[in-house]
């Protein structure tokens, strides 16, 4: 079984059905190894529609919409936007639209309108119909085993995040069964179901080989590189003090990451790109001088925001 940095306990039914569509994203994003910055612009715009709300916007008001969003991520209004900004901003990006998706999702999922997500309501929306699988009864076929086994722990999930013991999810809930990762009271949660799934000698810890799952090394040959690739993450980003083993908030960095890496990657990729003097920050001018590649990074939401109210309106 190959690992990625989220594991399957918290979302893998949803990650599979995308995964179908990788490749042929991949090769539009990067035809013949090109990044094509427009391809983010269309695909984090939303489509063809807010594609032409783009460009329908004059350069003045494009201009006066990103001063807006300059200033605010200016926290220190100092004139210069430092890495530790830029992360902020693009982390405080990340976690509206996340809770937007949420909240249109539960009108969605929500069928009779009552303001709570029932677990058939939630059955219904994602497979068209209800299922139900008897915890202790395991299944013949292997793939309907996994799906079963997925099942029954997204079912223990939507009752952990129900906290009144009501009779479905009410939006608060509903976002905290979505995102766990934004929600304090699911951690334990989160990390008690991930021992239990990975923690195979009950000692409360992930070792390397645990991390690693089925895969046994062959001694006579090397290493495939998604080994590799699992890791290095295993050793530099999740082991923080190096012991070797995953303890309970080390592995929750794991099986719930938050976006604060990828946040942290992208404004230093910014700066590297459009700090002309070398100060390690960027001033306005800057920004305003590589204005393409500023609005078709995260920091914008690839153009995104300058179409939000919520980030370029003078009350944030």
């Amino acid at each position: 079984m190959r690992l990625g940095s989220r594991p399957a306990t918290l979302g893998l039914l949803l990650l599979c059905a995308a995964a179908a569509g990788a490749g042929e994203a991949e090769e539009l994003h990067y035809p013949q190894g090109e990044h094509r910055a427009d391809y983010d612009r269309e695909a984090l715009l939303g489509g063809q529609e807010e594609v032409d709300e783009y460009v329908k916007l004059t350069p003045e008001e494009q201009h006066k919409r990103l001063k807006s969003i300059i200033e605010k991520i200016d926290l220190d209004s100092d004139g210069f936007l430092t890495e530790s900004e830029l992360s902020s901003w693009i982390q405080m990006s990340f976690k509206h639209y996340a809770m937007q998706e949420a909240k249109q999702q539960f009108v969605e999922y929500d069928k009779n309108s009552d303001a709570s997500v029932s677990w058939d309501e939630y059955n219904i929306q994602m497979y068209d119909r209800v299922i139900d699988f008897d915890e202790n009864t395991a299944l013949d076929d292997a793939e309907e085993e996994s799906f079963r086994l997925l099942h029954l722990k997204d079912k223990k999930r939507f009752e952990k995040a129900n906290q009144d013991s009501g009779p479905g999810l009410n939006l608060e809930e509903f976002i905290a069964f979505e995102h766990p990762e934004e929600v304090d009271y699911m951690a334990e949660f989160v990390i008690q179901e991930a021992l239990e799934e990975h923690d195979k000698n009950g000692d409360g810890f992930v070792s390397l080989e645990e991390f690693l799952g089925d895969y046994r090394r062959d001694p006579t040959k090397e290493d495939p590189e998604w080994i590799l690739v699992e890791k290095d993450r295993f050793l530099n980003d999740y082991d923080k003090d190096a012991d070797g083993r995953l303890d309970p908030q080390e592995l929750l960095s794991w099986v719930v990451p938050n976006n604060q890496g990828i946040a942290q990657e992208e404004a230093l990729h910014l700066i590297e790109e459009m700090d002309l003097n070398s100060d390690r920050k960027l001033s306005e001018a800057e920004i305003l001088e590589n204005q393409d590649l500023f609005l078709t990074s995260e920091a914008t939401d690839y153009g995104r925001q300058l179409h939000d109210e919520y980030f370029y309106h003078d009350e944030l």
